[in-house]
């Protein structure tokens, strides 16, 4: 009988991402409702990170026009990306940033 192996969390969502493309809509939709909570940033890097994994690093960066070594560093835990960075990558991604009132 075959071990079954555990999936990490990240394995898990991106897996979520590859198959539901929607699922990424709703993931920056709560990001950014956290953005105003402690660690809120990370939440949304993490979110923004993981969207352009399952997208593909490269392809995302390449239609942004960023190098993926950037790409990867802006969207980390660390990064801090200009707005104009991340219109690009929501922009290649498929996605759009929109404010309401």
């Amino acid at each position: 009988m075959k071990k079954k192996q555990n999936q990490s969390h990240d394995e898990f969502v991106l897996q979520r991402l590859k198959k539901d493309p929607k699922l990424a809509v709703e993931m920056l939709k709560v990001a950014l409702e956290e953005l105003d909570e402690e660690g809120g940033e990370y939440v949304f890097h993490k979110a923004l990170h993981m969207i352009a994994k399952a997208q593909g690093i490269g392809k995302i960066a390449k239609k942004a026009g960023i190098p993926p070594e950037s790409l990867s560093r802006a969207l980390s835990s660390r990064g801090n990306p200009r707005l104009s960075t991340l219109r690009a990558v929501t922009r290649a991604m498929g996605l759009h940033l929109t404010l309401r009132a």
